[in-house]
């Protein structure tokens, strides 16, 4: 499992690794029962404290996509995709749920955003 953390960014760095681990079990890169590397060895690898590592797989495990056996380590529970896909289908509808009413704010009528959302979907 590669996961590259921006210590530059605003986002803390558990986040960026609760972020990545998703994206790599939504992608399929990670399977179901697959198991992440130990806090010690992913906090060597990243350079960070082991702190911060336990923390994104506490959160992991909060959110349901992994389990951790104590001694043994952390592993990718079933059925994430499908919370992953239904995850972001909620994030991008309340984004178009915001375009809509900036659209609407703006005189555009839902006839011409529908038109134009068609032109973008044609690229």
């Amino acid at each position: 499992m590669k996961i590259i953390v921006n210590f530059n960014s605003m986002i803390p760095i558990y986040e960026q690794i609760v972020d990545e681990v998703k994206k790599q079990i939504g992608s399929g890169q990670l399977a179901t029962g697959e198991a992440l590397p130990s806090v010690r060895n992913l906090a060597n690898e990243l350079k960070i404290s082991a702190l911060t590592v336990k923390k994104a797989y506490d959160a992991l495990e909060q959110d349901g996509y992994t389990a951790t056996v104590h001694g043994k380590g952390t592993y990718v529970l079933s059925g994430n995709q499908e919370k992953l896909i239904e995850q972001k289908r909620t994030e991008i509808e309340n984004e178009l749920a915001v375009l809509v009413s900036r659209a609407r704010a703006a005189g555009i009528k839902d006839e011409e955003l529908q038109e134009m959302l068609g032109l973008l979907m044609e690229d």
